[in-house]
């Protein structure tokens, strides 16, 4: 997916866009790694930082490390916000939404899940390339790369009961407000994948920052399973 321009003006535009585009494909960061990603100066990149705050395109939220106890303030990361999103939306919404409204209402919201399910099927075959045969270490970060690629940016923040998978960008949340089906099949997808049970923590369509999809510890990915464990859908 190629994303839609930032809207800015000057002769700091390009920076500026440069940034969103880190948050974009990073997810929520500090000022200090903004700098230090895009090699600027700390008083260059607050100054980026705040004519976007000031722009609406992003906003800033405080942030303290799981398991630190330090003193001070929390540090402030910087996340794109719903504005901030739509500058890198493609233009299908409408036509999407429309097509899911047609399907809902000729043919249930069953056909509406048929559909989302459709649309994770058509790639089984190339994630499964990706990840079958791995070592453990290497299953979920393979497979964040591979939705980054997908149009999905994403990361992986490991801890002592497995991994989460973090979906910086949805370029279908809009349409997903109105068709929860769309990340519930996403989700049931990366369960049958993974052949193992995950859970899906947050979305961007129910207005949280980022998708987090939690994986617990598995072996190996060895072929996908024809019964999986029913992953948890959120309530609607």
């Amino acid at each position: 997916m190629t994303p839609v321009a930032v809207e800015t003006t000057g002769e700091d535009a390009p920076t500026r866009k440069r940034v969103a585009l880190s948050i974009l494909e990073h997810g929520p960061s500090t000022a200090v790694t903004l700098a230090q990603r895009l090699e600027l100066t700390a008083a260059g990149i607050r100054r980026h930082l705040e004519h976007l705050v000031n722009d609406g395109l992003i906003q800033a939220k405080a942030h303290r490390v799981m398991g630190e106890r330090r003193r001070g303030r929390p540090a402030q990361m910087y996340e794109l916000t719903p504005l901030g999103r739509e500058r890198f939306a493609n233009n299908y919404d409408s036509l999407a939404r429309e097509l899911l409204v047609f399907l809902s209402e000729t043919r249930g919201d069953e056909a509406v899940f048929a559909f989302a399910k459709h649309r994770w099927e058509s790639r089984r075959d190339h994630y499964l390339e990706l990840v079958e045969g791995l070592p453990e270490n290497e299953i979920v970060p393979t497979l964040a790369q591979a939705l980054s690629e997908d149009g999905y940016p994403s990361s992986v923040i490991h801890g002592a009961g497995g991994e989460q998978i973090c979906q910086h960008h949805c370029p279908i949340a809009n349409v997903a407000q109105e068709f929860p089906q769309l990340c519930e099949a996403e989700t049931q997808f990366l369960s049958e994948l993974l052949g193992s049970h995950v859970q899906r923590l947050a979305t961007i369509a129910h207005g949280d920052g980022v998708c987090t999809t939690h994986v617990p510890h598995i072996n190996e990915v060895s072929a996908l399973k024809r019964t999986t464990p029913t992953p948890e859908r959120l309530s609607s």
